[in-house]
């Protein structure tokens, strides 16, 4: 074998022992309750999606009939927000 090959072949070996080595830290790290509330993971998947799906409805119907910059700027506005608004005239429907 070339001086090469076996410098590659030391190289491979050095790079799996690390590789070896940062799924075991993973995978002990993993379960833990403080790097999973790190992560940001709280499963609303498709509540998320769900909620997408609605801001893009919302700008269709928001922008139009948007005739100027600042009649775009309030429906992107309104899209995003628009969960928010739909309670509070529940709630002041309601009287809660």
């Amino acid at each position: 074998m070339s001086r090469m090959t076996l410098c590659f072949a030391d190289l491979m070996k050095d790079i799996n022992l690390y590789y070896d080595e940062y799924m075991k830290k993973e995978e002990s790290e993993c379960c833990s309750e403080k790097v999973f509330m790190k992560r940001g993971s709280g499963g609303h998947g498709s509540s998320d999606a769900i909620y997408g799906l609605g801001v893009v409805g919302a700008l269709f119907y928001f922008l139009q009939g948007a005739t100027s910059f600042g009649m775009v700027l309030v429906g992107i506005g309104k899209s995003i927000f628009w969960p928010a608004i739909l309670m509070f005239k529940l709630l002041s429907f309601l009287k809660i």
